[in-house]
């Protein structure tokens, strides 16, 4: 019961901060390759780049400048549960 309380409060308080910043920094709904390696892990973006779960996108076609959608990434990343995956020596 403890850990669902904490895993509910984890949840409203990051539901609250992504709000309150998108309400404050309308333009931070994309991240480039670099921002979202240092924020989710190059190995768990390529990851998810290989199976195709989530793309690099161009938001304005004149500019060649791709992105990540930030929501997305945030979404893909809760779903990801990497603790229930097994070790590699148990594999």
């Amino acid at each position: 019961m403890l850990k669902e309380l904490s895993s509910l409060l984890k949840t409203a308080v990051t539901a609250g901060a992504n709000k309150a910043l998108a309400t404050c920094c309308p333009s931070q709904g994309r991240l480039t390759k670099a921002q979202a390696y240092r924020r989710f892990g190059r190995y768990n973006v390529d990851r998810w780049l290989s199976e195709g779960l989530i793309e690099l996108t161009s938001v304005n076609p004149s500019i060649s400048k791709k992105t990540f959608d930030r929501a997305k990434l945030e979404a893909i990343a809760a779903s990801s549960n990497r603790v229930t995956y097994l070790p590699v020596a148990e594999r």
